[in-house]
């Protein structure tokens, strides 16, 4: 099994949260599924669109939970329970309140930090030792702010940014599933990180 066997995008299905900020796992999963080469198709078994991709020799599975954000435990279980995936074995691509469009971070571990797709996931995973790729969507600058903000478009400029560091991160996807974290970091991590708002419930 490769370093990273599955790869997850998170966010909301249906057209009225297509193009919403809380969608940017699911833009970096449709930019990989480009790249790559790959098909996503609905499956019922796994509640999301799921596929299996060849990137640079390793086999890897890509899906996207059509369960909602914080259900989304739910497909990530079922696909990684069927083939036998463990949850260091799994790259799950968020939004990220406290980092400015432009950035993305990639780490290992840590809480949900009142991301409710991820809190779902440590608690149908029974883990927290799975990667994050964390795209920055920035943040309103008040909590009560967050859900609207989240589930509404970014500006023109921010879409900008945030599908740049997307085409950023994607290139490093061969080194990351492969293992080689340490070099996909560093050049992830040469952008300039900003925000300093706090995540909350969303």
């Amino acid at each position: 099994m490769s370093a990273v066997a599955l790869i997850v995008g998170l966010g909301n299905p249906g057209a009225k949260y297509d193009q919403t900020r809380h969608n940017a796992g699911f833009w970096f999963l449709d930019g990989l599924a480009r790249r790559f080469h790959c098909t996503l198709n609905p499956e019922n078994r796994f509640q999301g669109e799921a596929g299996r991709c060849d990137i640079d020799g390793a086999d890897c599975r890509l899906l996207k939970p059509t369960t909602f954000m914080n259900r989304s435990g739910q497909s990530v279980a079922a696909l990684a329970g069927f083939f036998k995936i463990p949850p260091e074995a799994i790259l799950v691509v968020h939004d990220e309140l406290d980092l400015e469009p432009g950035t993305v971070r990639l780490k290992r571990g840590g809480g949900h930090g009142g991301h409710n797709g991820l809190r779902d996931l440590i608690g149908a995973l029974g883990s927290r030792e799975f990667l994050r790729l964390r795209v920055g969507i920035g943040h309103p600058g008040h909590r009560d702010d967050v859900v609207n903000y989240v589930l509404n478009k970014p500006s023109s400029d921010d879409r900008i940014a945030i599908d740049a560091a997307i085409e950023s991160a994607l290139l490093e996807v061969p080194r990351i599933v492969n293992g080689d974290l340490e070099a996909a970091m560093n050049a992830l991590h040469r952008r300039p990180s900003g925000g300093d708002g706090t995540a909350i419930n969303v």
